[in-house]
């Protein structure tokens, strides 16, 4: 029924092999804060491997050891950002009592313009849609994936009723969301504060409209 994929459906791992050892997926973590840096330093079209090996302070051989070219570096880096997202969400939601799925929304609002501000390389590859639209999966584009986490934790947290017409509602809501809060980051570097408060006043009229026809039908 859904066409959302859920995370264990999400494409294969950029990694040309798994780190078997701690000292050398410290390396791994190296090169991907490398890349992170980086691209906001100078942008992905002037990353390059080379670079990425020098800021992290390993040999060039070690890259293509983990990593074929420079996409799979920021696909890592990407992947890395919608785990943290994913996992900075959860535990929100442990931590704080909303009173209901619209306080979430909001709380999911606010984990992705404090990531824009804090974290490197979020920025500039926010969930990878500024390189490649397929970069978390080769068959669903980003947004779809990040919709399918998205909606994974509403399930969980609020026992909303699943459907095609909810999977559609929190598509729709992550690719509006995104757009408006790309444009908040454009007119201030740090979000502009009226921007966002739009964002979520968008968001939350729309699934609240949505969330009560399904409820009616």
């Amino acid at each position: 029924m859904s066409t959302i994929l859920p995370a264990e459906e999400c494409g294969e791992t950029p990694l040309r092999r798994q780190p078997t050892q701690r000292r050398s997926a410290r390396r791994v973590e190296r090169m991907l804060d490398a890349c992170a840096e980086l691209l906001d330093e100078i942008g992905y079209e002037a990353l390059s491997t080379t670079r990425i090996a020098e800021r992290a302070g390993v040999a060039i051989g070690s890259v293509y050891q983990f990593f074929p070219d420079k996409r799979a570096v920021a696909q890592a880096v990407t992947r890395r950002h919608v785990e943290g997202f994913v996992s900075r969400i959860g535990a929100r939601f442990l931590a704080e009592d909303y009173g209901g799925w619209w306080d979430a929304v909001d709380a999911i609002i606010d984990e992705y313009v404090e990531m824009n501000r804090t974290v490197p390389g979020f920025r500039s590859l926010h969930f990878g849609d500024v390189v490649d639209l397929n970069m978390l999966d080769p068959v669903a584009d980003n947004n779809t994936v990040i919709a399918g986490r998205l909606r994974g934790l509403l399930l969980q947290e609020y026992g909303l009723a699943d459907s095609e017409e909810f999977d559609l509602a929190i598509l729709i809501a992550v690719e509006a969301g995104d757009a408006v809060l790309k444009l908040a980051f454009r007119r201030d570097a740090d979000g502009d504060p009226a921007v966002i408060a739009e964002a979520k006043r968008l968001i939350r009229g729309y699934l609240n409209r949505q969330f009560a026809r399904a409820s009616a039908s």
